[in-house]
């Protein structure tokens, strides 16, 4: 059990993540990939990416167990994080003395490959190898399925809000799902670790994660700025659609693509800003479907200061509902 323990200024800086955290989704797919539980979301997953694995990827896997400890350093918590090259710049950054401790843990409790002992040293040439293979896996293994993670991870973001405005902050730490229980002053998350997180008024960051399975998890080092990283919903059929992949989309075929991962996107609410980030289309071109949509009776749009807020209608969440209810139809990346 993990126990998260608040003060009263801790409540008042709790936080989403804006998006998904690049290393943050390398890590725990890899850790994913190796699990044979949560079928129903990753097998399909699963069987496409074994075979092209590409072959760094034993960089990666010894470091990171299906279960138990992995070093924290591989999911930095400081620097620029908002691009995949930012992120691993700082990982390799990481000071000799924090990696020789972490890789220490981690082989208390499994045999690391000979080249970790590099690692452990801060070896120039092995850092790289390392930075070069979350490059390569990120590539070929995620980037696929990048805007349906994306897409996904924002639509968690904004249920999260939508609960913090409802709730306040116990309705957003309470809705973080089952395993999840907030008894005050501490949260209380259902993990195989035994922990205790103090957070001694620095707060916390929430993090939806696509690959995150099954369960929250955290850092290690209780010392670090706090994040909790937690699994989120998955688009039926998820991971039929790929870049260039049609898949069986019977909700694009009928409205479009664009509109189908629009209304998608308002099951929870989005503003235009979000919409257009979260499908990588131009403002006006969100605003010309959801004018679509909105005549449809499929979506209703609230204005504030400027902005504009996009939910599904009753009849839109019927219909999404309905798709649900189906074959799995795919929630299709754009082409």
């Amino acid at each position: 059990m993990l126990r998260i323990h608040f003060t009263p200024d801790d409540l008042t800086r709790v936080r989403v993540a804006r998006g998904p955290d690049f290393l943050w989704e390398i890590t725990n797919s890899i850790q994913t990939l190796q699990r044979h539980d949560g079928e129903g979301v990753f097998g399909a997953w699963r069987r496409w990416v074994r075979p092209r694995l590409p072959e760094d990827r034993r960089l990666l896997s010894p470091l990171l167990p299906p279960y138990g400890y992995s070093p924290d350093f591989l999911t930095p918590t400081c620097g620029d994080r908002t691009t995949l090259r930012a992120a691993v710049d700082a990982l390799l950054r990481t000071p000799r003395p924090r990696l020789r401790t972490e890789l220490t843990l981690l082989a208390r409790s499994r045999r690391l490959p000979g080249w970790t002992r590099a690692l452990a040293e801060g070896d120039a040439g092995t850092l790289a190898r390392l930075g070069d293979a979350l490059h390569s896996y990120q590539a070929q293994v995620l980037v696929p399925h990048w805007r349906r993670v994306r897409a996904d991870v924002e639509a968690d973001r904004s249920r999260r809000l939508r609960s913090l405005m409802d709730g306040g902050t116990e309705g957003l730490l309470t809705s973080l799902g089952p395993d999840v229980r907030w008894r005050p002053p501490v949260l209380e998350v259902a993990c195989p670790v035994d922990q205790h997180l103090r957070l001694d008024g620095r707060g916390l960051v929430l993090q939806p994660s696509f690959f995150c399975w099954p369960v929250p998890t955290t850092l290690a080092d209780g010392a670090l700025p706090p994040v909790l990283v937690h699994p989120i919903h998955h688009t039926p059929g998820w991971a039929s659609s790929r870049d260039g992949g049609g898949g069986h989309d019977s909700l694009g075929h009928l409205v479009g693509r664009t509109r189908a991962e629009l209304l998608r996107a308002t099951r929870n609410g989005c503003s235009t800003v979000e919409a257009a980030r979260m499908l990588q289309v131009t403002h006006p071109a969100v605003s010309q479907h959801m004018n679509v949509l909105r005549a449809a009776g499929l979506v209703t749009t609230v204005r504030d200061a400027g902005r504009a807020f996009h939910l599904a209608t009753a009849e839109g969440l019927a219909l999404l509902a309905t798709e649900d209810r189906g074959s799995g139809p795919v929630g299709g990346d754009l082409v």
